[in-house]
């Protein structure tokens, strides 16, 4: 059936989109004074929707990187009379500016510390998704969230999109029936593209800083700015990187929260470049009550596996009474078993530039503040679909399955997968312990 002549469901997301806290709700007298570490393209999107809020006064911007701080620094003038002040250290900002509310969307491999940093100095935080990059990290970032009494968001921001929200209430009301598999996927085109040539830094570029924790390696411009997540001393791959969302919409849906046994195979069949995340991936998660399955492909990208003229991504819920996709710039769609049944479609509901929902995620972030309640993405449950994406990468690096004891946190009597819940850091720079 042509995606036109779908039927169109579209009160259960209306009333959805609805029942999200606006920016008038709860105004605050005095803004809250707010700070950015890490002024890419992701932080600027953010930091454009707290100041569209109108209870964010910019106090300071902060990146190692000065050539992205002054454009961060441009564009911010369009859009606000604040005069932030600009650092290159994050522990220096946090001392100085004593701000309310800090966003982190550093790569990956800083989330934890300028998180938890920014938690202790007293400060409630947005961080980006995924929330560390390692297992033990989103620990001790959990730890320092309730120990400070701080409200963490995180970036997941799918679980609020509208039509996210009417999927997930078609999928909890029983309507797909009994779901006994999910599969998770990310499939985009691409080639083996070419190796490119390590040069010095860019004047401007702190790379001994950017690279933190995380080992020294040569600069190279595939990593930064914006390549990182393809590069495994800093990210993890497109499991980490696109997975966590997928990942977290099968653990918005189930009442289980973690899988006991995980097995990931895949590698780079195709990708002869600099990058050494895996080009294809299959991970398989087993929980008590259905299995998960993620898969990714960065090459032969085909219009057979297109849910949507761009792409194809998102997850497939296979349930007694058909089969539910959730997508992205597609929205929802539910497949009936019954062929006497019509298809089921809700269109989904985006802000521009970049199709997503950052905007109601942050008026949840300012909404709990107030009220001391748990935002939607708290940092429990992002670490919970982190940890899923970190699990998958861990087996994947040890080519083999692995057991996981959610509750405690390990994976038992297994000291060689043990090892790798951790990383040993470089420099002056301690793994976190809160």
């Amino acid at each position: 059936m042509n995606r036109r002549n779908f039927i169109q469901q579209s009160t259960l997301a209306t009333a959805a989109f609805s029942s999200l806290p606006l920016f008038s709700a709860l105004k605050r007298a005095a803004p809250y004074r707010t700070a950015l570490i890490g002024s890419g393209w992701w932080g600027m999107n953010i930091l454009r929707c707290a100041v569209q809020s109108g209870e964010s006064k910019v106090v300071a911007l902060c990146d190692v990187d000065q050539n992205q701080l002054a454009k961060a620094k441009t564009a911010l003038n369009g859009l606000t009379a604040d005069q932030p002040k600009l650092y290159h250290d994050y522990r220096e900002l946090l001392a100085k500016e004593k701000p309310e509310i800090v966003i982190v969307a550093t790569p990956d491999h800083w989330h934890a510390l300028c998180c938890i940093e920014a938690i202790k100095s007293g400060a409630h935080v947005y961080v980006e998704k995924p929330i560390c990059h390692t297992i033990g990290e989103g620990r001790a970032m959990v730890n320092a969230a309730r120990k400070y009494g701080k409200t963490v968001q995180v970036g997941t921001h799918r679980r609020i999109s509208p039509h996210n929200i009417s999927g997930m209430e078609f999928l909890k009301s029983g309507k797909a029936g009994k779901i006994g598999m999910a599969r998770a996927f990310v499939n985009y085109g691409g080639g083996a593209g070419t190796k490119v040539a390590n040069e010095e830094p860019p004047k401007g570029l702190d790379w001994d800083f950017w690279c933190g924790p995380a080992p020294l390696v040569p600069y190279n411009k595939t990593i930064h700015p914006r390549g990182f997540r393809q590069y495994l001393d800093f990210a993890n791959g497109q499991l980490g990187d696109w997975g966590i969302h997928w990942l977290d919409q099968v653990l918005w849906w189930t009442e289980e929260k973690y899988p006991k046994k995980i097995y990931s195979t895949g590698g780079r069949a195709i990708r002869q470049d600099n990058t050494d995340a895996p080009d294809h991936q299959i991970a398989i998660y087993d929980f008590e009550g259905f299995t998960l399955e993620w898969q990714h492909r960065l090459f032969a990208g085909n219009n057979a596996e297109k849910t949507h003229p761009n792409q194809a991504v998102g997850v497939y819920f296979y349930g007694t009474e058909g089969t539910f996709h959730m997508g992205w710039l597609d929205g929802w769609t539910f497949y009936p078993t019954d062929s006497k049944k019509p298809i089921i479609h809700q269109d989904a509901q985006l802000n521009e530039p970049d199709q997503q929902n950052i905007q109601e995620l942050w008026a949840n972030f300012l909404s709990s503040i107030k009220t001391n309640q748990l935002p939607v993405c708290d940092i429990e449950i992002g670490q919970r679909s982190t940890n899923l994406a970190l699990l998958g990468m861990l087996s994947y690096k040890l080519g083999r399955s692995i057991e996981w004891d959610g509750d405690k946190e390990i994976i038992p009597n297994d000291p060689e997968a043990s090892k790798l819940l951790h990383r040993n850091y470089r420099g002056e720079w301690e793994y976190p312990k809160v």
